[in-house]
């Protein structure tokens, strides 16, 4: 008999996301909630994907013998490049199987890679985590992601339980008392992470005239050693938030570009408070509107993405990596 998952996906028309944190201690725990969550959802007829490690996917494709032919398996190393890519990823993902491709449902195993992310990144991947309960708010997915306590720090595990309202245990799956709702919880704003520049390349103030800000930002990014498709990523989205502070900061704003470790950084400031939520630009825009859609394509372009706002004006800080 098929052991199902005690929280199932709402009937057809009651499109409520479901998201769960799966944190497991060993093989057996993971197995005990993804091949139910796999097999009940290929029964009901759903999309199912598997976002995981090469070892996870061995595994689950023994368990679930012939029937993991019908489950899509994805390295999570390939998958899970920056947060806004990835939102984009799922999203596009989701749209397709339930949209041209008739599904009505999509279930997701979704492992985020935590090794190797420096602290920025680390907390960055948190925030995305967070975010995703807004941003796929009223979609048609279940997503469950696994949490290996065996290899991941002790922060990262407890973080997983603040940014997901369920957890699953084995079939079943229990309310997160520590859940931080991405809407109401004023701990996911946070300032812009320290910095240590190894070479400041351009500093500049800039009015309605963006085409000057766009040389500089080609030149200098160049010189600090980021690649013409990196500096071409960068350009666009720096005229995109630079646009926004012309049009909503009184018409000027001020740049700082530099580079920082792994990764040439550009600050963009303008004056007044922009009281937007945090989680701006990772809600896809809506197809129907001309505008709005400014900060989700700076997501898609950029590898880090920060914003602050305090009294004396908002600062976006973009991120390219130059490698």
């Amino acid at each position: 008999m098929t052991e199902t998952l005690t929280t199932s996906p709402p009937p057809s028309g009651n499109d409520r996301f479901v998201h769960q944190a799966l944190i497991y201690r060993n093989d057996h725990e993971f197995l005990a909630t993804t091949v139910p969550f796999c097999r009940e959802g290929l029964d009901r007829g759903d999309t199912v994907l598997a976002v995981t490690t090469p070892a996870n996917t061995d595994l689950l494709r023994r368990a679930l013998g012939g029937a993991s032919e019908q489950v899509e398996f994805v390295d999570a190393a390939e998958w899970y490049r920056t947060p806004g890519r990835t939102l984009g990823a799922y999203h596009r993902y989701v749209d397709r199987c339930t949209g041209t491709g008739g599904r009505p449902w999509v279930r997701i195993i979704g492992e985020p890679v935590w090794t190797g992310r420096d602290a920025l990144e680390t907390a960055e991947w948190t925030r995305y985590e967070s975010a995703v309960n807004v941003a796929f708010a009223g979609c048609p997915a279940w997503i469950v992601c696994p949490y290996d306590t065996r290899v991941l720090p002790a922060a990262v595990v407890d973080d997983a339980r603040r940014t997901h309202p369920e957890t699953a245990v084995g079939a079943s799956a229990l309310p997160s008392e520590r859940y931080a709702d991405p809407r109401t919880d004023d701990g996911w704003r946070q300032p812009l992470a320290p910095l240590a520049p190894e070479e400041e390349d351009a500093v500049m103030r800039f009015g309605t005239d963006l085409s000057a800000v766009r040389a500089e930002v080609a030149a200098s990014a160049a010189r600090l050693g980021l690649s013409a498709a990196g500096t071409q990523r960068l350009v666009f989205a720096v005229n995109e938030v630079a646009t926004n502070a012309v049009q909503h900061g009184g018409g000027t704003g001020h740049l700082v570009l530099r580079r920082a470790g792994r990764r040439v950084v550009c600050d963009v400031t303008s004056k007044g408070r922009n009281d937007s939520d945090w989680y701006l630009g990772y809600l896809p825009p809506d197809p129907r509107r001309q505008q709005g859609h400014g900060m989700w394509v700076v997501r898609q372009l950029c590898d880090l993405l920060e914003v602050h706002t305090d009294e004396d004006g908002t600062t976006v800080r973009l991120h390219i990596s130059l490698v």
